[in-house]
């Protein structure tokens, strides 16, 4: 008889386990990703500035990617509400990294800049962040650290949805 016995179901159990292989592995490998992330955001953020706090750092890296942006947009991409958002706008202004100016589309709102200092900061620690990563990807083809950043910034797009 096919299909009715136990040993079916256990078998069935045992290919759908096998199948989710790949996405357990995914699993393992991007929390090990993430947690590392993390401490290294912590040390970027202090070597950005001792008093910076970690989550700050991801913001002034948007910044100088993109250029001047609104704070709700800039709360938008993080993740936070607009209290959250003003708080870290205004700690990052008291370290001199960030300066507002108003918005010339729109009176009432304000855009968030780079200050030169803290374009200065932030780009000493992203070029040491690069090199770090030349050397330990040194003995990766290239092709391959190409790949890697295109399947990373495809799961990001997917992430975003």
């Amino acid at each position: 008889m096919h299909g009715s016995g136990n040993g079916d179901a256990h078998r069935g159990e045992a290919e759908v386990a096998g199948a989710d292989q790949e996405y357990l592995s995914l699993e393992r490998e991007l929390t090990v990703l993430l947690r590392r992330a993390r401490a290294n955001q912590g040390e970027m953020a202090r070597e950005v500035h001792p008093d910076l706090e970690p989550a700050a750092y991801g913001l002034l890296v948007r910044l100088d990617e993109y250029g001047r942006q609104r704070a709700t947009e800039l709360a938008g991409y993080i993740g936070v509400g607009k209290a959250t958002m003003s708080r870290q706008l205004r700690a990052l202004e008291d370290l001199g990294l960030v300066a507002r100016e108003p918005d010339p589309a729109d009176g009432r709102a304000w855009l968030v800049h780079l200050t030169d200092e803290g374009r200065s900061r932030v780009g000493r620690v992203r070029e040491a962040r690069r090199a770090r990563y030349v050397s330990q990807l040194n003995h990766w083809d290239r092709r391959e650290v190409a790949e890697l950043a295109r399947l990373l910034a495809q799961l990001n797009g997917v992430m975003e949805r």
